[in-house]
Parts: structure tokens; sequence; C-alpha cells
């Protein structure tokens, strides 16, 4: 995983063509004038969040971000929404989406299951803050297209849960064509079962076979910069979704033997069993900062049994309650 976000050299253009001055979103946003004129723009996560509030702030649009996050031009596509659309359904485009993502962004889009619902989640790894609504936006009106356009039919999520109080519901509620929940413990997609099996008409072996190799040779080389042990923690977090991951799931997703994956980490000095806390810890660290969501869902995402099993972990990782740690966290003036 990069820890910078790169920034698309179509995004100035598009800007443009929805009637904002690029030069105005960065002033705005307290960014570089030339930001935009650099053959590779790169920007922190700080930076990428700051960008965002400032198109929104130069803009009376209210639904600037839905415009942005919708491509119609196809010839505008990167290599992974190529991929993506190549792929054989929408459940798997939106696994190569967050796979390949980890090449330009520290950002990982899950997908949470629960009965026969799906929940689609953006999570922005080294965030230090709420990410800007209309990056929400962005990505929710991107994966929708991108939904719609592989399986060649007006497909709509079950409904769409955003964190801010009510605001334009009849404008979130005509762009996606369901109910949108607000003031809800996440900001997520929520489709069902059925839709994220869906075939995607726009699957094209021959075209995914000629992206997908430089990609996932791209990533390969990437990961092998990495510390293992980082990586295979990375890997996990993204395991934790509601369940908890063994050795022999890390295993299969780093394409090893479970002996060939005991015997790296021994080399790193470290158990599978001490990773799977590393992880789990770094990820209640994200949950209780960047979420609202109840601490019994959190537990339920960190793979724990039991809200209990959850808090008698945390108070052993940090010496009190996740509740008195998020409160001390959030205002760090007060004992």
């Amino acid at each position: 995983m990069t820890n910078r976000f790169r920034i698309s050299s179509t995004l100035p253009r598009k800007l443009e063509e929805l009637g904002l001055s690029p030069d105005t979103a960065l002033r705005q946003a307290g960014l570089p004038k030339g930001l935009f004129n650099q053959d590779k723009i790169l920007v922190s996560t700080q930076e990428f969040f700051a960008l965002h509030r400032g198109i929104a702030e130069a803009t009376n649009d209210a639904g600037f971000g839905l415009k942005l996050g919708t491509e119609e031009r196809f010839e505008r596509y990167d290599p992974i929404k190529i991929a993506a659309l190549s792929a054989r359904s929408f459940g798997d485009a939106v696994e190569r989406l967050s796979r390949y993502k980890q090449l330009t962004c520290p950002e990982e889009i899950r997908v949470v299951g629960r009965g026969n619902e799906r929940a689609v989640q953006f999570v922005w790894l080294l965030a230090h803050e709420k990410e800007p609504p209309l990056l929400v936006d962005v990505c929710f009106a991107w994966i929708v297209g991108i939904a719609r356009r592989g399986t060649g039919r007006p497909l709509n999520p079950k409904r769409v849960e955003f964190q801010r109080t009510p605001v334009h519901r009849e404008m979130y509620e005509a762009h996606f064509h369901c109910p949108v929940k607000f003031k809800s413990n996440q900001n997520a997609l929520i489709f069902s079962k059925a839709d994220m099996e869906l075939p995607f008409i726009t699957y094209n072996s021959d075209l995914l076979a000629t992206v997908a190799p430089q990609l996932e040779a791209e990533l390969a080389e990437q990961l092998a910069q990495r510390n293992f042990s980082e990586q295979a923690k990375g890997i996990l977090k993204q395991l934790l979704a509601g369940q908890r991951p063994g050795i022999d799931d890390l295993a299969r997703e780093l394409h090893m033997s479970i002996r060939t994956l005991q015997r790296r980490l021994t080399e790193q000095g470290i158990s599978f069993q001490r990773l799977l806390e590393e992880a789990r810890r770094e990820l209640a660290h994200h949950y209780l900062l960047h979420s609202s969501r109840e601490l019994n869902e959190t537990a339920y995402l960190l793979g724990y049994e039991d809200a209990n099993s959850f808090f008698r972990a945390f108070h052993q990782w940090e010496g009190t309650s996740p509740g008195q740690w998020r409160m001390l966290q959030n205002n760090p003036g007060h004992d």
C-alpha cells in the first residue's frame, strides 16, 4: 500500500467541465497553485481531504460530488476501472477495485456481509479526521456508476447510509433511487447479496488478461518492498470484516503454504496470533476514532464473538475501556 494518493490527470478537466476552475478549488483547499501541472500528482491523505473540502467550498452545487463521481466517457477510465468493468460480476469488480487501489492510494474498499445484505464501505487508512462529505458522494456515485455500466441495468442499492445530518434527501434519493438513512453509524452503500452476484455484460476475458497481469506485477513489486509482517497485517485487516481469519486464510491470500507462512513470520520474529492482535488493535483504534458505530458493532467487525471479549482484549491493550479511550482521544485536555 502506498502512503500517497495519486490524483488522476483528468480531474482538473472534469472540474472545468462542471463549471469550476481548478485554480479556485486549489486556492480554496490551500494547496499549491501548480499542483495539477505535475506529471504525477501525489498528495497525502490530509491534502486529499483538503482538496475535496476546497471543491465543496468553491461551488454552490450540492450535487457536485455526485457529478464528479459519475463518468460516462470510457476513454477516461484508468486501468483499474477497466479491470473492474472487465470482471465477471459486480462482486468481482469491487474485489478487483479494492485489490488494485493499493497501487494508487492508502484506501480500502470493504464489503461487509450480514445475512442477505452487503455493505460497501470506503476506509481511509491514514486519516486523522473525518472524510469530507463531498468525497463520500464521489466514491458512492463512482461505485454505483460502475455497477450500472457493468450490469447494463439501472442497478440501485437497497439503501444509502450517511453519518451526516439530514440534508438534500430528495437529491440523493433521486440519484441512487433508494432510501437514504442519515445520522447512521457508518457511510455505506447497502446492496443485496444477489446484486453483488449479478454478471457484468462488460465482462471481457481478453481485455482482463491484458490489463490484470500488469496491475498484478505492479502490486507484487510494491508488496515486495514492504515489510512482510506489515503486508500480512494489512491483509488480515481486510479479512477482519465480521469474521476471525485463521492462518490458513492468510496463507491463501498470500499464495503460499501454511508452513512457508509460519517460517516467514518466524524470520520476522512474530507469531500469527500476535499479528492478528496487532491488526485488531490498529483497526479498533481506527473504528473508535473515525466512526460513531456502537461498540458491539465494532466488536463484530473485529471478529470477536461478543462485546465482552472485545472489552477484555482492549483493556489489556490500553488499560482502559474502548468508550473511555475514545473520549480521552477526542478530549485530550481532559483526564
